[in-house]
C-alpha cells in the first residue's frame, strides 16, 4: 500500500471553526470545528445525512453558511463576491460523486472546457500539453479522444480527477471517490489521491462511506457525528476507539 504524504508544512490552507449551518428547522452543522493543512488529506465520515457534502459545499460557497468562521486559502468565504468566489473555485477542485463529464463530449473537449472558462490558467503552455499532462497523471493518455460512454466508471472516475487537475489546484474535495466501483477498482483510485497529493502538493478533505478508502488515503480522518468535529485521528487510533460512535464505523 502506498501510505500518504508526511505532512511537514503547519500551515492552513482550510479553517473552519463553529460552523453552523440549518435548513429550516434541520440543523445540520453545529458547531464544526477542523483545520486541514497544506498537503494533507483528511478523510471525514459520517453517516447518510450527517451533513458531511453540505460542508465540502459550504466550503467553495455553494451553500452559505448560517455563522462560524471558514477560511479557504487565507480568504474568508462568507465574505466573498461572486467574482472572487469564481477565482477561489479556480484553486479548489471539486471531485463530484458521480464524475459529472459531459456525455456529448469527448475526453480531450470535457478537460479543455475548464481551461476555456478560465484562459489565465494557460501562460507558458498550450491548452494540448496541459490536457495530455493531466490524463498522463491519470494514467489515461490514451483515451484522449474517447466519448464518456465508452468509459468504465473507474476511467469516469479518473477523467474526472483529470479535469479537477487541469485547473491546478491547491486543495481538492472529493466527495465519495470509491461511490459505484468494485474493490479491485476503488482501491486503485484511493493509491491515486495519494500520488496526487504527492505529486502536486494539494490538500485534501475526501468524503467516504469507504473504509478502504480512509484507511489508504488519509492522513488523519474525522468523524462527523450530531453535526460536529466528534472524533479526530488517524484511521489505527479511531480503529482502536472505546467511543462507540467511533466503533459504528469500524463493526
Amino acid at each position: 500500500m502506498k501510505a500518504p504524504a508526511n505532512i511537514d508544512s503547519q500551515e492552513p490552507v482550510i479553517t473552519i471553526e463553529d460552523l453552523w449551518k440549518s435548513f429550516g428547522s434541520n440543523d445540520v452543522l453545529k458547531g464544526f470545528n477542523l483545520n486541514v493543512r497544506q498537503g494533507e488529506n483528511v478523510a471525514v465520515m459520517g453517516k447518510s445525512g450527517s451533513g458531511k457534502s453540505v460542508l465540502i459545499k459550504c466550503i467553495i460557497g455553494l451553500i452559505a453558511i448560517d455563522k462560524g468562521t471558514l477560511n479557504v486559502l487565507g480568504r474568508s468565504v462568507p465574505d466573498l463576491d461572486q467574482k472572487e468566489l469564481d477565482t477561489l473555485r479556480t484553486e479548489v477542485g471539486f471531485q463530484f460523486q458521480g464524475s459529472a463529464l459531459y456525455d456529448s463530449m469527448t475526453v480531450r473537449e470535457n478537460l479543455e472546457f475548464p481551461l476555456r472558462r478560465h484562459p489565465e490558467k494557460v501562460k507558458d503552455i498550450s491548452i494540448h500539453e496541459l490536457v495530455m499532462e493531466s490524463l498522463d497523471s491519470v494514467g489515461l493518455v490514451h483515451a484522449v479522444d474517447m466519448m464518456p460512454e465508452e468509459l468504465s466508471g473507474g476511467m469516469k472516475k479518473r477523467i474526472a480527477l483529470a479535469r479537477t487537475l487541469i485547473m491546478r489546484p491547491k486543495i481538492i474535495l472529493y466527495d465519495e471517490p470509491t461511490s459505484g466501483l468494485d474493490p479491485v477498482t476503488g482501491r486503485e483510485i484511493s493509491l491515486l489521491i495519494n500520488e496526487i497529493q504527492k505529486r502536486f502538493n494539494t490538500a485534501a478533505i475526501i468524503i467516504t462511506h469507504d473504509l478502504g478508502c480512509a484507511k489508504i488515503t488519509s492522513n488523519r480522518m474525522v468523524i462527523l457525528h450530531e453535526g460536529r468535529n466528534h472524533a479526530e485521528a488517524t484511521y489505527d487510533e479511531l480503529y482502536q476507539s472505546k467511543d462507540e460512535a467511533v466503533k459504528a464505523f469500524f463493526t
